[in-house]
């Protein structure tokens, strides 16, 4: 058994208060029988009775009451010490059933390993909770902002059809399409992310010449890319790499979907390459590049760079299902300002063990 935290207090407690006593019980029999024999000896009892006299047992008396003080103000003491970190959790506790979630346990004496290892959990736990419930009101907010503006759109159609306002032969159901496919890829993002963060996400994992794979995404998107001035190019690896074929996909997707709503008309340029056992994809465009304050914060959903009324914006999911996607992976993605003054997005993971993370 291991003598550390809070058993190793408790025994070192109990130790002392033994030690202590019976160091007493000695020091102060000497001293009693001492001057017990210089006042009178005929206070003492006869060697052959067992019986104690009047004097010894007031010395038993005086010597239990003392050892009694003493027990007590030990335990009161070690029990101060345990107890205080265990009060100031219980009522934490009861504040954050009560709604304050910003409730924070003390430590105190950190010398107590199980106590200070229990308050730091709840800590961090209550950490954990406050933080949710703040991304929850965000997530929320966002959430009913993108879905707004469509949502109002095929209303006030639908509403201005049924009103005789429009005729169903002037309506563009083109347009109601386009708005329709963006609340489906709204809802497939928000399932995306839920699935990453819980951890329920569920890869098919094969290994892969994703060569094909980018190849056939490239061709869906070629004619609307070079439509907006965007010019794409692939320098990719053959090498196999084991991942989950149709999520890479939708990294690819996202990401020259990001460009093109972001990133000047020009050059893109989508490669591929295995380093050090991690298979990277990266996607460089021609600027104007993401500011150094937002770079770090591209992955978080619904952070964007553009104006929330901006109808181009996107819905700020992307580079969030994209990161998700990767951690899935085992892997990360990251960006960064590139040598021309463009976005580089980098994507990697395991390339043998992809499915270790998932």
């Amino acid at each position: 058994m291991r003598l550390i935290g809070l058993n190793r207090q408790i025994i070192l407690s109990m130790s002392m208060l033994m030690l202590l006593s019976i160091l007493m019980i000695w020091i102060s029999s000497w001293i009693f029988y001492a001057i017990i024999f210089k006042i009178d000896p005929e206070m003492l009892s006869d060697p052959e009775e067992w019986a104690p006299t009047m004097a010894e047992w007031l010395w038993i008396f005086a010597i239990t009451i003392f050892g009694l003080v003493l027990a007590t103000f030990s335990a009161v003491k070690l029990t101060r010490r345990i107890l205080k970190p265990l009060n100031s959790v219980m009522d934490s506790v009861r504040r954050v059933a009560h709604g304050d979630l910003s409730a924070r346990a003390s430590a105190g004496d950190r010398s107590l390993g199980e106590t200070a290892m229990l308050v730091d959990d709840f800590n961090t736990m209550a950490e954990r909770l406050e933080r949710t419930a703040k991304e929850s009101l965000t997530w929320n907010a966002a959430i009913a902002h993108e879905l707004r503006t469509p949502v109002t759109i095929l209303r006030g159609t639908l509403q201005g059809v049924v009103d005789g306002v429009f005729k169903p032969e002037d309506v563009e159901f083109g347009s109601l399409l386009s708005q329709v496919e963006g609340l489906g890829r709204l809802v497939e993002d928000l399932r995306t992310l839920s699935l990453a963060d819980s951890g329920q996400m569920q890869l098919r994992m094969a290994w892969t010449d994703l060569t094909l794979e980018i190849g056939e995404v490239s061709r869906l998107l070629k004619q609307e890319l070079e439509t907006k001035g965007y010019t794409l190019q692939l320098d990719l690896s053959d090498h196999p790499v084991c991942c989950d074929a149709a999520r890479i996909r939708q990294i690819v997707l996202a990401l020259l979907d990001n460009a093109r709503r972001h990133a000047d008309p020009g050059s893109l340029r989508l490669s591929t390459r295995v380093h050090d056992g991690q298979y990277y994809l990266t996607l460089e465009d021609a600027g104007p590049g993401i500011a150094d304050t937002l770079a770090p914060h591209v992955f978080e959903a619904f952070r964007r760079g553009d104006s929330l009324d901006d109808l181009n914006a996107g819905s700020g999911l992307g580079l969030a299902v994209v990161e998700a996607i990767a951690r899935a992976h085992g892997g990360s993605a990251a960006c960064a300002r590139g040598a021309a003054g463009g976005t580089v997005l980098t994507i990697r993971w395991p390339l043998d063990n992809g499915a270790v993370a998932s």
